[in-house]
């Protein structure tokens, strides 16, 4: 008879998905989103910098911020959500911070985050 941690134990790795590359905070991300649109799903392109991560396991999310048409666009995805069709490391960062929420009042250069040239993403 199994224990009820042991249940969730199971449910949760048979919903953790293993296609989604190692990525931390700072990194330049370019994901392709699954949109419902009437009865047809297509899919959308968002590309941008992960300023936040959260959580383990099923409840794992991040942020993802761009700046689109001069305004800045925050999006948060669970890392496991079905929405989530393709993600790939466009580059890798080098940051001293957790959380990137300064990069809110920033405009411009001042906005980017330094590229690590030693790592090949």
């Amino acid at each position: 008879m199994a224990t009820s941690l042991e249940k969730i134990a199971s449910v949760s790795a048979q919903n953790i998905r293993k296609d989604i590359p190692v990525f931390d905070v700072g990194d330049t991300v370019k994901m392709k989103i699954k949109v419902k649109e009437a009865d047809k799903i297509r899919i959308h392109p968002f590309e941008g910098t992960v300023i936040k991560k959260t959580g383990v396991g099923l409840g794992a999310a991040f942020t993802v911020r761009k700046i689109s048409f001069g305004e800045g666009v925050e999006r948060t995805f669970p890392v496991n959500s079905p929405v989530i069709d393709k993600i790939e490391i466009v580059s890798k960062g080098v940051i001293k911070r957790s959380k990137l929420y300064y990069l809110r009042d920033r405009l411009g250069k001042k906005a980017r985050v330094q590229v690590d040239q030693t790592v090949k993403a």
